[in-house]
């Protein structure tokens, strides 16, 4: 039996069969476990990921305890403790530090989470952010202990009655909302969120965290970390950002777009995004992509420029609250998702836009 929503030409689908293969260790309870979910927190220059903390989020919606994992060097990990124990959700926070954590590898790190789900309390959930970190770490632990994984979740629920959770993710680039439903015979049930279908966790000074300190553990890695490249910006970040302006492939080149582009960011405390094709072409960093291959948000404004609105494109943007598009081709898919189009010019319109926010 299906239901069908539609909202902007997608639509969901839901089914009573899991998509869960494999086989589980099973454990005996004799009766079914609280909810119990182990939140891998990532981190950069000592500062929590904006993602992590929507994985706390989707942790406490299951509706028991949150136990969030903090792992990295001797000198970050103890500013990056101080900042989680407050983040609101939280019951337990366990950190692991060692020269080998500096840049968190998932071979480095997959023995201590194996260890951790291993030990005397049972852990029923591992969640983290769908990050590119998380998409390794996860999956590779889950293999070593015989459950699958689940990626990219946009909303979770649990039954204690039956000790089953369910979920639900986009499939076929967002056109269709699959809902899994994992059964109580899987010990642990391991998923990453998507970070814009959950709000970050607040920080909340009166919270009792309990802090405990866990031993690395040490692993031999065919893996080795050689450098980590970075593109700064005074700009928003592009995946958190309120607003977002992004170009497509019909600004020509990387200078083209420069000139286009950055004022109307700037203008209005944007960030830039772009579309596949116009990264494809070098127009600008891949870094700045939105899509079902790059970046997926959902800021309060989205003005797509120039973009003709390929369904993999659509599929990284289509949640913002509004969009604006701008493109000569009135029949561009583009429109089908826009909340205010205008069949223009770019070279003319934004020029224009941009005159007439500054009056």
């Amino acid at each position: 039996m299906a239901s069908m929503i539609v909202r902007n030409f997608s639509f969901a689908v839901k089914t009573r069969r899991s998509l869960f293969l494999g086989r589980a260790i099973v454990r005996t309870y004799a009766s079914a476990p609280s909810p119990h979910a182990l939140v891998y927190l990532e981190h950069r220059g000592g500062q929590l990921d904006s993602g992590s903390l929507s994985a706390v989020t989707a942790a406490t919606q299951l509706g028991g305890q949150v136990t969030g994992l903090v792992v990295g060097s001797p000198e970050e990990v103890p500013g990056v403790v101080e900042k989680a124990k407050s983040l609101k959700g939280l019951t337990t926070l366990l950190h692991s530090s060692s020269p080998s954590y500096a840049h968190p590898l998932p071979e480095i790190v997959a023995p201590l989470l194996q260890k951790l789900l291993s030990s005397s309390q049972p852990y029923t959930h591992v969640v983290s952010a769908h990050s590119s970190s998380a998409k390794s770490l996860l999956p590779r632990v889950a293999a070593q202990l015989d459950v699958p994984a689940l990626s990219d979740v946009t909303s979770v629920s649990h039954e204690s009655d039956s000790n089953t959770t369910t979920f639900t993710r986009p499939i076929y680039a967002g056109n269709a909302v699959a809902t899994v439903r994992a059964p109580s015979s899987l010990p642990v049930k391991f998923f990453t969120v998507r970070t814009t279908a959950f709000a970050a966790a607040p920080s909340d000074s009166s919270s009792s965290v309990e802090v405990k300190s866990l031993d690395p553990v040490q692993a031999a890695s065919p893996t080795e970390h050689i450098s980590l490249s970075l593109t700064t910006s005074s700009r928003p970040e592009l995946s958190t950002a309120a607003r977002v302006v992004s170009g497509g492939r019909a600004l020509k080149n990387a200078e083209t777009f420069e000139k286009t582009i950055y004022p109307l960011a700037d203008l209005l405390g944007a960030a830039v995004g772009a579309s596949r094709a116009a990264v494809d072409a070098g127009y600008c960093d891949n870094s700045l992509q939105v899509g079902q291959t790059g970046k997926v948000v959902a800021p309060e404004l989205y003005m797509a420029i120039g973009i003709s609105g390929a369904i993999q494109h659509l599929a990284g943007m289509k949640d913002s609250k509004m969009i604006v598009a701008v493109n000569k081709d009135p029949e561009a898919p583009i429109f089908q998702v826009a909340d205010v189009g205008l069949v223009a010019d770019l070279y003319e319109a934004v020029p224009q836009i941009i005159e007439k926010m500054k009056e």
